[in-house]
């Protein structure tokens, strides 16, 4: 429960340090732009983490569900004139229906060997987008326009910002009551011992087939808001190093977490920003800070203020104890 409390909170204060994150950067367009990648990230990191924190399910291909929601976006909007609102809908749509099919034979594996598969998925989905040019433009790639919604042109970086953010908070919500319901509850159950999830009367293959569905229609709405927010995608953006970066931020920030995607997406978004000077540095620093992470904080960064707070009742508990043996002890000398 008071984890619950320390997370909420956390949400609070990031949202409104995002609310006043422009005022900041004003004189920056590049801070802005950065703020906004790390909008995208959140929503990425969070529907990886309903795969991964909450479902027990491991992948590393989720760069595939973001190419097909930018490109799925891209299309409908560039050769059918959807609007932005239509085309992110069924980005996150089309994204969740190849996710529920991947996921239908992802179902019988586990460990390494899921791992391997998803890996297969996200190498084979930019290939397939290279060759197919006639549709996705191959090499040339294509050029998204930018968001029109009511009438109102998102075309400077403070309302691409906080369209970004408007998105991140609404799809946070989602998710969060999501994992409170029953569905939720299925993931978490199935996480835990999927023998014990059977007995229960839960058709594990399904809720494992919709894990990657939930999964995919999250990246792919990401995708979405990617595609128009930089102008430009094509298949080399979404390669392997995508995925393995997104990995790093559901593990780094805390699986199973509501503050955790965010966490994650802050520092493994910034990272680059002060190392780009040194080619590799970033990745270096990658992957220094997910053995740390691991080694001594296997719950993520999100369980640092709880350690503090447990460590800190623990001494308050021994001063106490240690008052009532003076007291004792005192009394036992007077006697």
């Amino acid at each position: 429960m008071k984890t619950k409390i320390l997370e909420n909170k956390g949400l609070l204060v990031f949202l409104l340090i995002a609310l006043l994150f422009p005022l900041f950067s004003v004189s920056s367009s590049s801070v802005l732009y950065t703020g906004t990648l790390v909008l995208i990230y959140v929503i990425i990191t969070n529907g990886l983490n309903v795969l991964i924190g909450y479902g027990g399910q491991i992948s590393i291909g989720h760069a595939s569900f973001l190419a097909i929601g930018a490109y799925v976006s891209a299309i409908f909007t560039l050769n059918f004139g959807i609007s932005f609102v239509l085309a992110i809908i069924l980005s996150g749509l089309v994204t969740a229906l190849i996710g529920f099919i991947v996921g239908l034979p992802a179902v019988k594996l586990s460990g390494h060997f899921l791992a391997v598969a998803t890996l297969g998925f996200g190498v084979a989905v930019p290939e397939v987008l290279l060759k197919w040019d006639a549709v996705t433009g191959g090499f040339s790639g294509l050029f998204p326009e930018r968001p029109i919604i009511l009438g109102v042109v998102y075309d400077t970086d403070l309302k691409l910002y906080f369209l970004a953010l408007g998105i991140t908070v609404i799809v946070t919500l989602l998710i969060n009551n999501l994992i409170k319901g029953r569905i939720g509850r299925a993931f978490v159950a199935i996480r835990e011992s999927e023998v014990a999830a059977t007995s229960m009367g839960i058709n594990v293959p399904f809720y494992k087939a919709l894990m990657f569905s939930v999964s995919a229609f999250y990246t792919g709405v990401a995708g979405s808001l990617y595609a128009h927010f930089i102008g430009f995608i094509s298949p080399h953006d979404f390669n392997i190093n995508i995925s393995f970066t997104v990995l790093a931020m559901a593990i780094i920030g805390g699986l199973s977490s509501k503050i955790g995607p965010i966490i994650g997406a802050l520092v493994l978004t910034f990272i680059p920003q002060f190392t780009d000077h040194v080619p590799g540095l970033s990745l270096v620093l990658t992957g220094v800070a997910m053995v740390i992470v691991i080694l001594f904080l296997p719950e993520g960064l999100a369980s640092i203020s709880g350690k503090f707070k447990r460590k800190s009742q623990r001494k308050r508990k021994n001063a106490f104890f240690t008052n009532e043996e003076r007291v004792k002890a005192g009394e036992k000398s007077v006697l």
